[in-house]
């Protein structure tokens, strides 16, 4: 007996060495399209757009039917105690996450009833003026009643890294009061040590999900706390931008910078945390937040997330568990926002892909902060600082972290980080501006400007420079608040300029020992923002299309982004705890930039389009968004998007539909759009099943529904949008539009391409009733080609001033 139970223990151990986390498809409906047919379980299957109804007891029968199927496969494969369920999927895919050994995966994927077996895969984050920016105070909040009222209602939940309750940009106190929410019932979580509920009536539902991350072995639960407070400061920025308390005093180092505002500040949040500090997370557990938000209730879903890299047994972008889901939450109704993803600016670094979502991309908008060093021979050098200038009409003495060292610390740190301030003789440097390098220390974050004006201030210093000598593709530069005065000098020659001044002007002994220190210099005024009629602009890191089907990048023909938001130096609150930036470790708010920050522009928004049409659907919401979105920017020009030079240097070139989408967001057009592209679940099936590639089999494995090749083609999906990644010859495309203003209105078509496609629309001209659907169709011809693709665009526009826009792309080849 004793030979046995060792023998258990050991294979047991083993198991649990070698287990990994899976998530299980499996045969049947999930609730969202159950129709039916199973002994005993009538059907639950919602309408596409249609809430599914959580509180009837049909809903709640068929769940706990479900959960005991996937309970009893996993019982009659597998021994007690060598797998471990972590999460039954229900609402929006049948199936389970399970950590188990490859073997038992094995095992499963060959078992009656599976459908499909997945090894887990990692997310990543994809890390405020702006609302004066979008126009939403003048033009959009008084439609709703004002900021008061801004969202009223409507619940966004952010599937993120949680958040910090505590934060003014949350409060519920001061406010008007909130009224019930009959449609949300999502649970709030305790705080386990003060056994406190992470909600108010702002927050209105708070839960984690961590199983796969602890089952993977990531989980630390004193950094990543068991609990939805925010270890990471992304998710409490997330939501401060869609649905933060307007009129926030936003200050720092005893500087103001202004008042912090989401765009819809009356919306409820609800809080999915599935994001981690130091791993980020696993799609099982982002799987299972997803699936318990749209069980809750919530209205619009923001998810700054993207994966990794899939698993390789993903062969289609938009065919797997985490889309699936997604899928399955638009049927519901969700309007789900997604960021685009942070690989720009090259082409095919999207991780955002499929119809149903849609995905923002990040702009520049019009405030920028710049700062200024006047050396003592007359050169003024441009740099960036968000900082307090130095005395004004006086020079200091400009002295490099190099040559004010304490003898003993030479060779045990980096001093030219200037991250210690021990390692520096104080009394050469007290009254004096250092001079420190920006290393790559401070690219990977285990430098940080915050440590630099901590040195700063320990040693008495009249203020700070950091240099950057050399610079590599993909480095970002931001300004961070400083109490000091500081400046960081980017432009390389630039710093040579400085370094040049520094030495001709510093005496030397024959061993290299500084004498004198004569080169002098002053730091500007950094505080006050610079308004550019330049704006917006397509941010460098903003990821770029075209689109792809398939993991060996085969073109897809459907245009991604969808749209372009603010996602640059994005004012919002953190939590003192956050650890995500270290230039704002301890701090309330944070300036940061990604597609992270643009996502819930886009949520925001949709909230109040929604509350002002609350029966559109999420693609109705969508084409809303993209339709009135303007290719032009604050100067009159066409957009311009951020890219690298021949030389590496970041310049501005012409922007396409590939770095935008439809455009940038403009919040008061999309509220009265004049005509939509709406879409529902049939049609999002209908765009699988014809991109070509995509198995029947494999649709059905992630949809329980057979194929429907109506649609004959994939560029004939309803979207606002069209492209054709490999157009031969003739091609004619359809959409369909529907009148949503309250009158007729007579709309003429018109269209344009480069010249390398000939395109025609048909009619040139329709009347639409109120609530009436009209289509046209779109032709396109290959005139020549030239390997690259072309862009154009077609118009609608309204006898009754509403404008409607399609961005057009196609590729041409020969026959």
């Amino acid at each position: 007996m004793d030979v046995g139970l060792r023998i258990f223990v050991v294979s047991a151990l083993l198991v649990t060495v070698a287990a990994e986390v899976y998530i299980v498809t499996m045969d049947g409906d999930p609730i969202i399209s159950y129709k039916g047919g199973e002994n005993g379980f009538e059907a639950t299957a919602v309408e596409s757009d249609e809430r599914i109804d959580t509180s009837s007891e049909l809903v709640t029968m068929y769940a706990r039917h479900l959960e005991r199927k996937h309970d009893m496969i996993l019982g009659m494969l597998f021994e007690e105690g060598s797998y471990k369920k972590l999460y039954s999927y229900k609402h929006l895919i049948n199936g389970f996450a399970a950590h188990v050994s490859p073997e038992q995966a094995e095992t499963l994927r060959r078992a009656p009833g599976v459908k499909s077996v997945d090894k887990d895969w990692k997310v990543r984050r994809l890390t405020t003026h702006t609302p004066e920016f979008l126009g939403l105070p003048t033009d959009v909040w008084p439609t709703g009643g004002g900021f008061d009222r801004a969202g009223e209602d409507i619940v966004i939940g952010f599937v993120d890294s949680g958040i910090y309750p505590h934060h003014p940009s949350f409060a519920s106190h001061h406010r008007l009061p909130y009224g019930p929410l009959p449609h949300y019932k999502g649970k709030c979580e305790e705080d386990p040590h003060t056994k406190k509920s992470f909600c108010n009536r702002k927050i209105v539902g708070a839960q984690h999900f961590a199983e796969a991350a602890k089952a993977a072995g990531a989980f630390n639960p004193d950094i990543d706390y068991a609990s939805p407070l925010d270890g990471d400061g992304h998710g409490s920025h997330t939501a401060a931008i869609a649905a933060g308390n307007n009129g926030i005093q936003l200050r720092m180092h005893g500087y103001e910078f202004g008042r912090a505002s989401g765009m819809a500040p009356r919306a409820r949040i609800a809080v999915y945390k599935a994001l981690y500090r130091l791993f980020g997370g696993f799609v099982a557990d982002v799987v299972a937040a997803i699936d318990q938000a749209v069980h809750d209730g919530v209205d619009i879903l923001s998810l700054s997330v993207g994966p990794n890299s899939p698993p390789t047994t993903t062969k289609t972008t938009f065919l797997n568990p985490f889309d699936a889901t997604l899928l399955g939450a638009v049927k519901a109704g969700v309007f789900v926002a997604q960021a685009a993803g942070n690989g720009g600016p090259f082409p095919k670094t999207l991780v955002s892909y499929s119809p149903w979502i849609t995905t923002v991309a990040a702009a520049i908008d019009d405030r920028r902060y710049k700062n200024h060093l006047t050396l003592g021979n007359g050169k003024m050098l441009a740099g960036m600082g968000l900082s307090p200038p130095t005395r004004p009409h006086r020079l200091y003495t400009l002295v490099s972290s190099n040559d004010v060292l304490l003898d003993s610390s030479s060779s045990k740190y980096n001093p030219s980080d200037c991250q210690r301030p021990e390692v520096f003789n104080k009394k050469l440097v007290k009254g004096n501006i250092l001079l420190c390098g920006y290393s790559f220390n401070f690219v990977v974050g285990t430098a940080s400007i915050k440590k630099v004006v901590a040195t700063a201030k320990h040693l008495g210093a009249a203020g700070f420079v950091l240099v950057v000598e050399n610079v590599s593709p993909g480095t970002k530069f931001d300004p961070v608040p400083s109490a000091v005065p500081g400046i960081l000098i980017t432009d390389v020659s630039k710093s040579m300029d400085l370094i040049d001044y520094y030495n001709v002007s510093t005496s030397r002994d024959w061993t290299g020992r500084v004498k004198s220190f004569n080169a002098k210099g002053s730091i500007g005024d950094g505080l006050a923002p610079v308004l550019h009629k330049s704006a917006p602009q397509v941010a460098l890191f903003s990821a770029r299309g075209p689109n792809t089907k398939d993991f060996s990048f085969q073109d897809a023909d459907l245009l991604k982004p969808d749209i372009l938001a603010p996602g640059y130096l994005i004012w919002a609150a953190w939590c003192p705890n956050g650890t995500d930036e270290p230039n704002y470790v301890g701090e309330g708010f944070a300036l940061i930039s990604g597609t992270s920050m643009a996502a819930p522009h886009i949520a925001g928004i949709a909230a109040l389009v929604k509350q002002k049409h609350p029966q559109w659907s999420p693609a109705a919401i969508k084409s809303a968004l993209m339709t009135t979105s303007t290719v032009i920017d604050r100067a009159g020009r066409l957009l311009q998007a951020q890219q690298y030079s021949d030389t590496e240097a970041v310049t501005l070139v012409k922007a396409t539909p590939f770095d935008y989408g439809s455009g940038h967001v403009n919040p008061s057009a999309a509220l009265d759009p004049g005509l939509i592209f709406d879409a529902g679940y049939e049609d999002y099936l209908g765009f699988l099943c014809t991109t070509p590639g995509i198995s029947a089999h494999e649709i059905r494995n992630y949809t329980n529904t057979r194929c429907n090749y109506d649609m004959k083609h994939p560029s004939n999906f309803n979207a606002p949008s069209i492209a054709v990644s490999h157009l031969v010859g003739t091609q004619t495309i359809t959409r369909r539009v529907t009148n949503v203003a309250e009158v007729e209105e007579t709309y003429t078509i018109t269209a344009r391409m480069q010249p390398s496609i000939a395109i025609e629309v048909n009619p040139p001209a329709m009347t639409l009733r109120p609530g009436a659907s009209r289509t046209f169709s779109v032709t396109m011809t290959v005139r020549s080609v030239s390997g690259e693709y072309s862009f154009g665009e077609v118009k609608l526009k309204g006898s009754r001033g509403h404008k409607v826009r399609l961005p057009v792309v196609a590729l041409g080849h020969r026959r």
